[in-house]
């Protein structure tokens, strides 16, 4: 499917899938943890967001949710791959403060290595 074509992936809302996530492929960068797990059909990607009290108030976890949410919408379509889970796990301090086009660049580069 062409680029401008393809839609944001479903979005995870089950603990289990959040919890089969975090028990698969990890692969850690400056501004995030991704979480990757390859399910057991062809359907499209999806993707969860996760921000712990540790990253500070609600204002501060909204605020990373927020970033990470426009992150996936922007690389996920092109580069996420049919039959995964993705979960984005924000850090304490550095993905409400890092470079939005960092942010970006870190996505990409955790999905090049979770996917060889």
């Amino acid at each position: 499917m062409p680029a401008a074509r393809r839609r944001m992936p479903a979005v995870l809302t089950q603990r289990a899938d959040f919890l089969a996530a975090s028990r698969a492929r990890r692969q850690g960068t400056p501004g995030f943890l991704l979480q990757a797990r390859r399910r057991d059909d062809d359907g499209p990607p999806r993707v969860g967001f996760t921000c712990s009290r540790k990253l500070g108030n609600a204002v501060t976890r909204n605020r990373a949710k927020r970033r990470l949410r426009e992150v996936a919408r922007l690389c996920l379509p092109d580069l996420g791959r049919d039959g995964w889970d993705y979960v984005l796990v924000g850090r304490p301090e550095t993905t409400v403060s890092r470079d939005f086009a960092a942010l970006c660049d870190d996505l990409r580069r955790a999905l090049r290595k979770v996917h060889p």
